[in-house]
């Protein structure tokens, strides 16, 4: 129990303070006699004190008992009054308090306590009695800012404090005497001084949390809003404000307020931001900073990544570092994986610190040496991607050298491995659990046919066993332990590989609903404050209920409305809200349409595919749980009315997959699966791939398209040194695909057959001219022809009757040698052409040679000795060749680039000279042709060597012969094409030679004639020919 007084002075005489020492007198609250004295010129204290004690002893005690030894002076009264507080909640942006000011007096002095959460808000404004100044204290991003103004005169501003939206008491104390205006909040004091003119008084009417309606004083009207939160200990001048008072009417005005209550409502507690998002509130609402969480939306529920690789691969995204979240809007966060996509498998690769090859410490034979793998992804994580998928491995290299697995004949394991569950594991590679044995001794070829690992057989030599693991339940491996070290001459090596894990059991997860009464059943679902539901649906019905789950009086449905309307409607006990998204074409076209909804305790979204979400925001003070107490109905109602006929897949409820396949097995009117994904999906394959339907999901075929890679998007380049070339022979290709019943564009080539149209597609960038970029061959001596000039202008010559000469297609003069990249493309459907360069040039002619191209035989690019039937100027290209980088090469279904160098289809192409694969013909090069490409090449030799002039067609063989024999085969390739390129020099010199001799001008005609001739020689048209220049 607690004593106290209030108290003048009390004085206490000869009290011992040790055994030693006697203090005379001292003096609580004051000294006696100081009246009389300079010494000590403060004053009394005036207040309460309570438990005074010293060394123990109860001062206040004494005195009540009027012990001898206490003198007590002036008024004393053994009790505390403790003066009473009453807080006064500013309810709107229209509340506010007027009280009036002191009269008579030459300053300005206010001061109150505040709270509040919003930002921004004035707190008082005041005008002076005798003169048109004005004081504004307002609440500015969390800030104070005073504002003393006058007109005619500069604005004098002060501010002090930060973070004053905290929903804090804060203190602030504003005067103005003499020429300083001063403010002070929780103590800190700022001022600043004015120059005002006329007489300083008290404001007349102080305006506290903001004014009447049509108020035309200081800070009102304005954009600034009323002040909302709590406002207490209020004095005007040196008189403290009653709001009792004030509230019966005998002080004072007001408008909304509430009274002896701070009514300030803490929305951050509990905090409804989802995965770490921060909390930020005002007075009526709150919102979540949702930055570098990986989520989004009203409360940081929603991920912001996809599920998987598979799924990053059904968006048409290429291999690379991505974050996924396994679980979506549950408790995980995303993790950073590498996603390679393949032709027809897509891997999630999760890296650790042990990939490289890293030699195991030598131990005492007792203490074995742990080796610990970190990953980029928590253990929850990677339990997450190995459940979601179909098929998980890991490579472990293991390096030995007088070092065992395991120890002598009895099987004593000296080596072994920890998967996730910390369950340690014997056994190796291609092995079941428990065998101790590795992939050889399965297979029967280890080194040492006693031991079933080769590293048991402790050869004083280095020897390895490659395992693969692949049991999901045991992997990743956290920790590799190799004790057999501690030997003379022993060592251990290990590496560990990539947990590598494919497919995604929850995309492709799909049921199909084929009766109107059909439905599946699953648990209630939980989402009481938040809830998100997505899945994929494609369907012909009209309409239908997707999900529908039930409460009392709560529930939450998604269907389809009608067929352009989804709609989400749900009550909380707020009444029926529902959420429509409108389709400019129907959804009902049996493609595959994505919906997410989420309703938390804010608002309600509804997004499908592309199209813009819509949003409907929640009662600010309304009901927030949903009470749902039913089971959760998919495809279907309790009623068994108005049930979706169509399929739906990768159903998640906040995060969780259901498994609609299980259900469905067990489900009358109802089948697991759901085929058809390229209606969907087949966009994603381009430049002519196909897409092939899987069981779970597609892949794209890239057999007749001049790219490869997962979406057949990977152009296939080469670069052609001098004298290199390539020639696809169709007849051979026809007959091939003939052999294999296939009624491909490739088997009508037959000799006799005809082409009435073909589309011609090329990519090329090159410094030299002439140049021959494309030539196509017929039996008839009918041929396609795509030449740079001398000048480096484009040339296309199309001939297509043996009898006439070809038309040819100028475009321009502009120089296409000039080492960028360019891009052709034609399309000729019976007589007309179209053309078109760099995807902006377009042009369309009409041919005049034929409109059938009759039996096509062969498509050359790069060097080409002597085109059968080709005018003079695409015999002087083809002398010429091509130099430089060609790509996406393709005519009709003849890929020849991908046929030379992704072999391993029929025996159609031959390969002569240097050419090199590049992985892109895209970067600039400077003179001299590309050579910063990144080039691999297609047949062995040192710099520009390659295959023997033979012209031997590619084949899909071994090529690893002893490194020997490769480089007596390297000099003897250089030194044949060394003499092929002198001789095809010296032939089209001497065919040039004797050109020019033909059409030397005589000798008394101008200079112009004689440029004329020489231009005529290196382009020379009949005059037969027809010539069209665009």
């Amino acid at each position: 129990m607690s004593t106290s007084l209030w108290t003048g002075t009390v004085s206490i005489s000869r009290l011992r303070a040790s055994a030693t020492t006697w203090i005379l007198i001292i003096s609580f609250g004051g000294i006696p006699g100081h009246g009389k004295s300079v010494a000590f010129p403060q004053k009394d204290f005036h207040g309460c004190f309570e438990n005074l004690y010293y060394n123990g002893v109860d001062i206040i005690d004494l005195s009540k008992k009027h012990t001898p030894q206490i003198l007590v002076t002036g008024n004393v009264s053994f009790s505390c009054s403790h003066p009473q507080i009453v807080p006064v909640t500013f309810l709107s942006s229209r509340s506010y308090l007027a009280l009036p000011g002191t009269i008579g007096e030459d300053k300005v002095s206010v001061t109150f306590q505040f709270r509040t959460w919003n930002r921004a808000g004035l707190l008082l404004t005041t005008q002076f009695q005798h003169g048109p100044v004005a004081l504004v204290l307002v609440l500015n991003d969390g800030k104070l800012r005073l504002s003393l103004s006058q007109p005619g005169h500069p604005a004098r501003d002060v501010t002090a404090g930060a973070g004053l939206s905290d929903g804090q008491w804060h203190s602030v104390s504003l005067s103005l005497k003499g020429n300083h205006l001063n403010v002070i909040v929780d103590g800190e004091a700022a001022s600043v001084a004015h120059s005002l003119h006329g007489q300083i008084d008290s404001g007349e009417t102080y305006y506290l949390g903001g004014c009447p309606d049509n108020s035309s004083g200081p800070g009102c009207g304005g954009p600034l809003a009323g002040f909302q939160g709590c406002l207490r200990l209020i004095s005007i001048g040196d008189q403290a404000v009653d709001p009792i008072t004030v509230q019966q009417g005998s002080l004072g005005t007001f408008r909304d307020l509430q009274i002896d209550t701070c009514g300030l409502t803490d929305r951050c507690l509990p905090s409804y931001c989802e995965h770490g998002g921060e909390c930020f509130q005002s007075w009526d609402t709150f919102s979540c900073d949702c930055t570098h969480t990986g989520y989004t939306g009203a409360t940081c529920h929603s991920s912001l990544f996809a599920q998987s690789c598979d799924a990053h691969r059904h968006r048409g995204d290429s291999s690379g570092f991505y974050y996924i979240d396994s679980d979506g809007s549950g408790p995980l966060g995303p993790a950073l994986v590498y996603c390679n996509m393949t032709e027809d498998t897509t891997w999630t690769s999760v890296q650790h610190n042990g990939s490289q090859l890293a030699k195991v410490k030598t131990s005492n034979g007792e203490s074995p040496q742990p080796v610990f793998f970190k990953y980029t992804a928590s253990p929850d994580q990677l339990q997450a991607i190995i459940n979601g998928a179909d098929d998980c491995r890991q490579e472990l290299v293991l390096r030995c050298k007088k070092s065992r697995l395991s120890a002598g004949h009895d099987g004593t394991p000296v080596s072994w491995w920890v998967g996730r569950t910390n369950e340690t594991h014997t056994y190796w590679g291609g092995s079941l659990p428990g065998a101790q044995k590795c992939a050889c001794g399965l297979q029967g070829n280890c080194l040492d046919s006693q031991y079933h690992c080769n590293c048991d057989a402790a050869r004083n030599e280095w020897t390895s066993d490659t395992v693969v693991l692949s049991h999901k339940e045991h992997l990743p491996v956290t920790q590799v332990v190799m004790r057999d070290t501690g030997r003379p001459h022993s060592e251990a090596a290990y590496a560990l590989g990539p947990l590598l894990c494919s497919g995604d059991n929850s995309f492709w997860n799909s049921a199909s609903f084929n009766t109107e009464t059909s439905y599946l059943h699953f648990p209630t679902f939980r989402g009481e404050l938040s809830a998100d539901v997505s899945f994929f649906f494609k369907t012909t019905a009209p309409s239908g209920v997707f999900v529908e789950n039930l409460g009392i009086t709560d529930f939450i449905r998604l269907e389809l409305h009608t067929p352009a309307e989804v709609t989400f409607s749900f009550d909380v006990g707020n009444g029926r809200c529902e959420v429509t998204v409108r389709s400019p074409t129907p959804f009902n076209d049996n493609r595959w349409h994505h919906v997410r909804a989420e309703r938390n305790v804010k608002e309600a979204t509804l997004q499908v595919d592309q199209l813009p979400s819509k949003t409907q925001a929640a009662p600010a003070d309304g009901h927030a749980r949903l009470q749902l107490n039913s089971q959760l109905f998919v495809g279907g109602t309790a009623t068994r009315q108005r049930g979706f006929l169509g399929c739906i897949r990768s159903l998640r409820l906040n995060g969780l997959a259901l498994d609609l396949e299980e259900r469905a097995t067990m489900t009358p009117g109802v089948d697991p699966g759901c085929p058809g994904h390229c209606s969907s999906y087949g966009h994603l394959c381009h430049n002519g791939g196909r897409c092939r339907e899987r069981p779970r999901g597609i892949t794209c075929d890239c057999a007749v398209s001049a790219y490869d890679g997962p979406f057949c998007k990977s152009e296939i380049s080469a670069y052609f040194g001098t004298g290199s070339s390539v020639i696809y022979d169709f007849q051979e290709h026809s007959n091939y695909t003939a052999s294999k019943n296939s009624s491909s564009f490739a088997a009508l080539l037959h000799e006799g057959l005809t082409l009435a149209g073909e589309v011609a597609t090329l990519s090329f960038r090159t410094t030299g001219m002439p140049s021959l970029l494309l030539y196509v061959s017929s039996f008839y001596e009918e041929y396609l022809s795509v030449i740079l000039t001398p000048n480096g202008s484009l040339q296309i010559r199309y001939k297509l009757d043996r009898h006439q000469e070809p038309d040819i297609f100028n475009f321009g003069f502009k120089n296409f040698a000039d080492g960028q990249l360019h891009q052709v493309t034609i399309h000729r459907e019976a007589a007309v052409v179209f053309v078109e360069v760099d995807q902006s040039a377009r042009s369309q002619v009409v041919l005049s040679s034929g409109t059938e191209f009759n039996a096509v035989k062969s498509l050359m690019l790069g060097t080409i000795l002597e085109p059968p039937g080709a005018d003079p100027d695409t015999l002087r290209a083809g002398l010429r060749g091509f130099t430089g980088c060609l790509s996406a090469v393709r005519f009709g279904p003849a890929a020849p680039l991908k046929a030379a160098l992704r072999p391993g289809g029929p025996v159609v192409v031959t390969v002569r000279g240097h050419v090199a694969a590049a992985s892109s013909c895209g970067e600039s090069a400077g003179p001299g042709g590309p050579a910063r490409e990144a080039t691999r090449p297609l047949a062995g030799g040192a710099g520009g060597s390659g295959p023997t002039d033979g012209g031997e067609p590619l084949v899909s063989t071994d090529r690893s012969g002893p490194a020997v024999i490769g480089g007596v085969i390297a000099v003897v390739v250089f030194v044949l094409l060394c003499l092929t390129t002198i001789a095809a020099r010296i032939y089209q010199q001497r065919w040039l030679y004797q050109k020019n001799e033909s059409t030397v001008p005589p000798a008394g005609d101008s200079a112009e004639t004689a440029l004329k001739s020489e231009l005529n020689v290196q382009s020379s048209v009949s005059e037969s020919q027809r010539e069209y220049f665009f």
